[in-house]
C-alpha cells in the first residue's frame, strides 16, 4: 500500500514538474532584481545593532572609554532586545570596545575593524560572553520557518474553502508556496531588525509574488476553472499580505 502511494506521489510530481520549472525560473528572476534603497527624509539606520535574546532588564551595553562612554539605545521586541549605536555615537566613543554590564557581572569585547558605515549586525551570547557578526542561523531558521508555516496555514484554509480537494492540486499548492514564501521570508531575514520601511518593501514583494503565483496556479492547477483559480490567488495573497504585515510588526525580523 505504501509503495503504491509513494509511486503515485512521484508520478504526480513528475507530471507537474515541467510546468513548475518555468515558475521557479520566474521566481528566481523576480527576487534577483534588487531595487535601490533611498534614505532621503528617513531616520539614520543604526551603524551597530546588537541582538540579545531574553535580555535582562538591567542589561546595559556601552562603547568607549571612561570619559567618552556612550550607552546603546535599547529596543525590545517580544523575546529579543536590540542595542543600537549610531555613527555619531561611534565618533563620540572613539574606539570599538563594547562594554556589557548586567547585575554584578561585566565584560568587554573589542570589535574587529574596519566596520561598514551602516548595518553592522551582531548577536550577543551573554552566557558565553561572545559577540558574533550577523544573525544566529538557528534564530533565522526558526523565524523563517514560523512565518512560512503561518502563511501556508492561512492560504491552505482559503485553498480548501475555494473547493480544491484533489491531491494533485494540493501538491502544486505546497510546492508553489514553499517556493514563493520561502524566497520571500529568506529575503525578509536579510533586512535589519529595525528597518523602518519593511512593510512598504513587503507590499512590493507581494505584488511580485502575485504575478508569479497567478501564472503558476493557472498552469498547474486544473481542478477548478481559471477564473476561480485566479480569484483564489487574489484572496490568498491579500490575506497573506495582511498576515505577513502583522507578523513583521510582532515577530523579530
Amino acid at each position: 500500500m505504501l509503495t503504491k502511494i509513494s509511486s503515485s506521489f512521484f508520478l504526480i510530481i513528475k507530471t507537474i514538474n515541467s510546468k513548475l520549472l518555468f515558475f521557479f525560473i520566474i521566481l528566481t528572476l523576480a527576487f534577483s532584481i534588487h531595487t535601490l534603497i533611498c534614505y532621503a527624509n528617513a531616520a539614520e539606520p543604526p551603524s551597530i545593532l546588537i541582538i540579545v535574546f531574553n535580555a535582562p532588564e538591567d542589561l546595559e551595553i556601552s562603547m568607549g572609554s571612561v570619559h567618552t562612554l556612550v550607552k546603546a539605545k535599547r529596543t525590545d521586541k517580544l523575546f529579543e532586545s536590540y542595542y543600537t549605536f549610531y555613527s555619531m555615537d561611534i565618533k563620540t566613543a572613539g574606539d570599538y570596545t563594547i562594554k556589557v554590564a548586567t547585575g554584578n557581572s561585566s565584560f568587554e569585547i573589542s570589535l574587529d575593524k574596519p566596520l561598514k558605515y551602516y548595518n553592522n549586525i551582531y548577536t550577543l551570547d551573554l552566557k558565553n560572553q561572545t559577540l558574533t557578526p550577523g544573525k544566529s542561523l538557528v534564530r533565522s531558521s526558526v523565524l523563517v520557518s514560523a512565518r512560512v508555516i503561518f502563511t501556508l496555514l492561512i492560504e491552505g484554509i482559503v485553498f480548501y474553502l475555494f473547493g480544491y480537494r484533489q491531491k494533485r492540486s494540493w501538491i502544486a499548492f505546497i510546492l508553489i508556496n514553499l517556493g514563493t514564501q520561502g524566497a520571500l521570508n529568506i529575503w525578509i531575514n536579510g533586512a535589519s531588525p529595525l528597518q523602518s520601511y519593511i512593510i512598504l518593501s513587503l507590499i512590493f514583494a507581494e505584488i511580485r509574488i502575485f504575478i508569479v503565483e497567478s501564472f503558476a496556479y493557472l498552469v498547474s492547477v486544473k481542478e477548478r476553472n481559471s477564473l476561480i483559480t485566479f480569484l483564489y490567488v487574489i484572496v490568498a495573497n491579500f490575506l497573506s499580505l495582511v498576515a505577513g504585515g502583522y507578523l513583521i510588526t510582532k515577530l523579530p525580523i
